[in-house]
């Protein structure tokens, strides 16, 4: 995947195209959308223009993800859309913000995005291969504050940024908190254009993969266990001849 260039200086950005997707649950390549937010987020942190969808994923949403998200077999059947046409209009959203180099925000991104291609190549359509430079403050996070203890999880991150983020795993709750985390961030981090921070990111995440894969060989005594560690789009099952195991991060 090739990202563009161009240098796009931090100071410059107006606003950040945040996305946030709940699902049927964490197989990026099995499991469905259920409900989507994009939006932009201002350097006030306001929020000026925004989309939202609730869609029917065509599969049982298992018990364990409605208590986390609150969408329900009932609910999604009822009042959610076609997926297919779901999907296609998110990535028309997410194509027009990259169109005009406003970065995708979205925390633990490689999930999301992963996500998102996987469910447009299950609905024939194409998949967004490069979405340009990706701001996620999961990675970023862990990298510039790497001692710091405690979770790492959006709630425990935005509360220590001082975001206030009311109903967590609601999809524009957990859009909008992410896309001032990232205001946040932009501003301790030494990086002053967004390529090179993106690239740097894609080594973060590499190492922080790495660092976990041994963590958990180590704790279950299971050496064959591997993390994906490509950012910000996993490799995944439907993206490469040889598919590691893939395990998802706590975020």
């Amino acid at each position: 995947m090739q990202t563009s260039t161009v240098q796009i200086a931090i100071s410059d950005i107006p606003s950040l195209c945040v996305f946030d997707l709940e699902t049927t649950g964490v197989n990026t390549d099995e499991d469905r959308i259920v409900t989507c937010f994009i939006g932009r987020v201002m350097r006030d942190g306001q929020v000026n223009g925004s989309y939202s969808w609730l869609v029917n994923p065509g599969i049982p949403i298992p018990e364990g993800a409605s208590a986390i998200h609150g969408i329900t077999d009932e609910v999604a059947q009822r009042d959610g859309v076609d997926p297919a046409t779901a999907i296609a209009e998110m990535l028309t959203v997410l194509r027009r913000s990259i169109a005009g180099n406003r970065p995708i925000v979205a925390y633990n991104a490689s999930f999301d995005l992963s996500m998102l291609n996987a469910e447009a190549r299950r609905y024939g359509l194409e998949p967004i291969e490069d979405f340009g430079p990706v701001l996620d403050p999961y990675v970023i996070d862990k990298a510039i504050d790497k001692y710091r203890k405690g979770k790492r999880t959006l709630v425990a991150t935005a509360e220590y940024y001082g975001v206030v983020l009311e109903g967590a795993h609601d999809a524009e709750a957990d859009a909008v908190a992410t896309g001032r985390v990232a205001w946040a961030l932009l501003a301790k981090t030494e990086e002053t254009h967004l390529h090179t921070l993106h690239d740097r990111q894609v080594g973060w995440a590499l190492e922080q993969a790495e660092s976990f894969q041994s963590y958990l060989r180590k704790s279950k005594g299971d050496d064959l266990i591997v993390i994906d560690g490509a950012w910000p789009i996993r490799v995944g099952a439907d993206r490469a001849s040889v598919a590691p195991v893939l395990v998802t991060p706590p975020v």
